[in-house]
Parts: C-alpha cells; sequence; structure tokens
C-alpha cells in the first residue's frame, strides 16, 4: 500500500492542518501562568466576547445616503459590561456605507478628527480645495477644522472604516487631507514581528492626536502573529479583520475571526492575544488601531 494515493487525504490533511495549529496554541497558552491569571479575572469563557464586534451585527442607522454600523462604543475596557463597549481613547468606530451617486453633507470637526480606511467601492474625499480618488486600501485622515465632502463615484455602496479621535488642548491639526494608498506604503515589518507583514499608514508625524498609529497587518498562510503581552497599563489595541479568516485567541479562549469583526487586546495585559492565519493558500489581513496613552 506504500505510496497509494488515497481519495480525499489530501483535503482532509489540509482540514487537519487548522485544526493542530488551534490545538497546540490552545494547550501552550492554557498551561501559562498568565493565561491561569487572566481566566481567574475573568471568570468565564464568555467574559471574552465582551472584547468581540462585529459590525454586521449592529444595527444600521441611516440618515439621508449614509448609514453607520457601530463596531465599538465607550466603555470600561478593564471590566467591559457591554459587548464591545471598550473605548478608553478613540471616540467613535464605525463602519459607514454611502449610496451610489450619493455625496455626504459638507462636515467640519471640532475638537476630533477623523480616519477612513476604504474597504469597497470608488468615490472621492474632497477638502480645502483638494478633490482625491478613493476606493478600497486608500486611508484618509481628515483633521479638525477642515469642511469636506465625500461622493460615492459608483454603482455600489462605498464603505469604509471610520475612526475619530479627540484632539487634545494645545494641538494644531493639519489643514490638509493626508491620503496614503496601503498598495504603495513601504512594509516596515521587524524580525520580533515575526509573521507580520505591516504597512504603516498614519503616526503622529502624519498628524494623529490620540492615536499613536493606525496600520495593516498581513498574515502569510499558516502563520501567526508573536504572542503580544502588553507592558503599559494604558494601552488600546483594535485589530480589525480586512480580509479572509483567522483564529484570535485571548489567553486560553479561541475565536473565529471573520471580515468585519474586531477585537481589542485586554489592557489589564493578563493575558496574551495572538491571530492564527489557518488558511494553506490565502492571506489574512488586519487594520490595528493603536493607542499607548503616552499623550
Amino acid at each position: 500500500m506504500t505510496g497509494k494515493i488515497v481519495a480525499g487525504k489530501m483535503t482532509t490533511d489540509r482540514m487537519a492542518t487548522g485544526r493542530m495549529i488551534a490545538a497546540a496554541l490552545f494547550a501552550a497558552i492554557a498551561l501559562s501562568p498568565l493565561a491561569y491569571a487572566q481566566e481567574l479575572q475573568v471568570g468565564s469563557n464568555a467574559y471574552v466576547d465582551m472584547y468581540f464586534a462585529d459590525w454586521h451585527a449592529s444595527k444600521a442607522q441611516t440618515t439621508g445616503p449614509l448609514t453607520e454600523y457601530t463596531v465599538f462604543t465607550k466603555g470600561d475596557p478593564v471590566k467591559p459590561t457591554t459587548k464591545g463597549a471598550l473605548l478608553r481613547y478613540v471616540d467613535s468606530y464605525v463602519f459607514a456605507t454611502l449610496a451610489p451617486g450619493a455625496s455626504s453633507p459638507s462636515t467640519t470637526l471640532s475638537g476630533k478628527q477623523r480616519v477612513y480606511y476604504f474597504a469597497s467601492g470608488t468615490g472621492t474625499i474632497s477638502a480645502g480645495g483638494d478633490s482625491v480618488p478613493v476606493s478600497i486600501n486608500i486611508a484618509v485622515l481628515v483633521p479638525a477644522n477642515l469642511a469636506f465632502t465625500i461622493k460615492n463615484t459608483g454603482t455600489t455602496p462605498l464603505g469604509a472604516y471610520v475612526i475619530t479621535e479627540p484632539t487634545p488642548s494645545g494641538f494644531q491639526p493639519g489643514t490638509k487631507l493626508v491620503v496614503k494608498d496601503e498598495k504603495s506604503t513601504p512594509i516596515s515589518t521587524a524580525a520580533q514581528e515575526w509573521s507580520r507583514i505591516v504597512r504603516p499608514l498614519f503616526t503622529s508625524s502624519d498628524g494623529l492626536a490620540t492615536i499613536s498609529s493606525i496600520e495593516t497587518v498581513t498574515l502569510d498562510p499558516l502563520t501567526i502573529t508573536r504572542p503580544f503581552i502588553g507592558t503599559l497599563p494604558n494601552t488600546e489595541e483594535l485589530w480589525m479583520e480586512l480580509s479572509g479568516k483567522s483564529i484570535a485567541f485571548i489567553g486560553p479562549y479561541l475565536r473565529r475571526q471573520t471580515t468585519g469583526m474586531a477585537y481589542e487586546h485586554p489592557p489589564d495585559n493578563l493575558a496574551p492575544t495572538s491571530n492564527v492565519n489557518y488558511s494553506e493558500d490565502s492571506q489574512v489581513k488586519f487594520l490595528l488601531v493603536a493607542t499607548d496613552g503616552s499623550r
């Protein structure tokens, strides 16, 4: 029987690969002291779900041609009492769509500024006499005190993840839109990041006021991010899955993560968090919004 190919064996082996990765991670993390500490604190598997959110499960809020779906809301990130209510620094995090052919009303942000990461459709964003095209993988930082409009120039909804941050007293916002094309942004992965393929989008040098950095993180097939154990007590790390399917873990708990789902690394830093791409042939991409609380 040596060398005989059994029908369906390759498919079975590929399906088993993901299960083996998940099982190995579960065993490694469950045996760690940090995982035990997290289990003592959170008390139950269900508590971990408080740190996850999915805009698909959110109730649509429609105003004219604009529809918004909540991802995260303000709340206590150490002891959240409502699923997804855990924002400490970011003011709001939503997924928004603009109807085909429609334009948003002119908007000026006071005491806050906004980042758009476009996920579908085509359009333009205009401000300060400039008009730039937007489409999937384009990110735009809109400074405070700058009137802007967005127009959908396509035949399908223009969709974007929208993150709004406060501007502290004394902050001097920019006077122009800051536009980044994620695909043309240089990769800046460091050796200590293991398999992360990181493309930085915005930092304070680009005009962020409160958030420390916004970047995309891509994982190749059958790779894992290095388990993260925070060292600062005031961090806020928000991981949104932009494409693909993965497994996220917080301490000993595993969750399947799909496009539109996000989680926060619990800021008590009692448990490691990581992401696994268990696919053998497809990448997974995330939008990481990180605030270290130092500003």
